[in-house]
C-alpha cells in the first residue's frame, strides 16, 4: 500500500475557527463568488482597517482556506481549490449520522404508537367485556 505523506491532513478546528468570524467568512464568500481579489479590494466593503484585514487573511492562509501572491505591486489573494473539502467531508458525515439516527428514532416511535395503540384497544375490549 502507497501512503501520501506530501498531503497534509485536514486541521478542522483551524478550519472552522477560521470560518467562524463574520469577516473572514464574508471575505472566503467574496473570493468563492467573484474569484481573485486584491487585499484593497478585499478591504473595500469592512469598515475595519488594512491591518486588521491582513490579520485575518494571515488566518485564513495558515488554514488553509485561501492563497495569496504578490502581482507587482498587489497583493492578490483566492480561495484554494481544495479549501473547503474537508469541511464539506465533515459536513457529509455529519448528515449521514443525523439523517440515520432520526429515521431510527422516527421508525421506533412509530413502532411504540403502534404498540400503544394495541395496548390501549385491549384495554377497551376489556372495559366492554365488564
Amino acid at each position: 500500500m502507497i501512503m501520501q505523506h506530501d498531503i497534509p491532513a485536514p486541521d478542522l478546528p483551524a478550519l472552522f475557527g477560521a470560518l467562524a468570524d463574520p469577516h473572514r467568512l464574508a471575505i472566503v464568500e467574496a473570493l468563492a463568488a467573484e474569484g481573485e481579489k486584491t487585499v484593497g479590494e478585499l478591504c473595500a466593503p469592512f469598515e475595519i482597517s488594512a491591518p486588521a484585514i491582513s490579520r485575518h487573511l494571515a488566518v485564513l492562509e495558515s488554514a488553509g482556506v485561501i492563497e495569496r501572491r504578490v502581482d507587482r505591486q498587489w497583493r492578490v489573494c483566492r480561495i484554494r481549490p481544495d479549501a473547503l473539502t474537508a469541511v464539506e467531508g465533515w459536513v457529509e458525515t455529519q448528515r449521514r449520522f443525523w439523517n440515520a439516527s432520526l429515521d431510527r428514532l422516527e421508525r421506533m416511535l412509530a413502532e411504540d404508537a403502534g404498540t400503544n395503540a394495541t395496548v390501549a384497544k385491549s384495554n377497551n375490549d376489556k372495559e366492554k367485556k365488564r
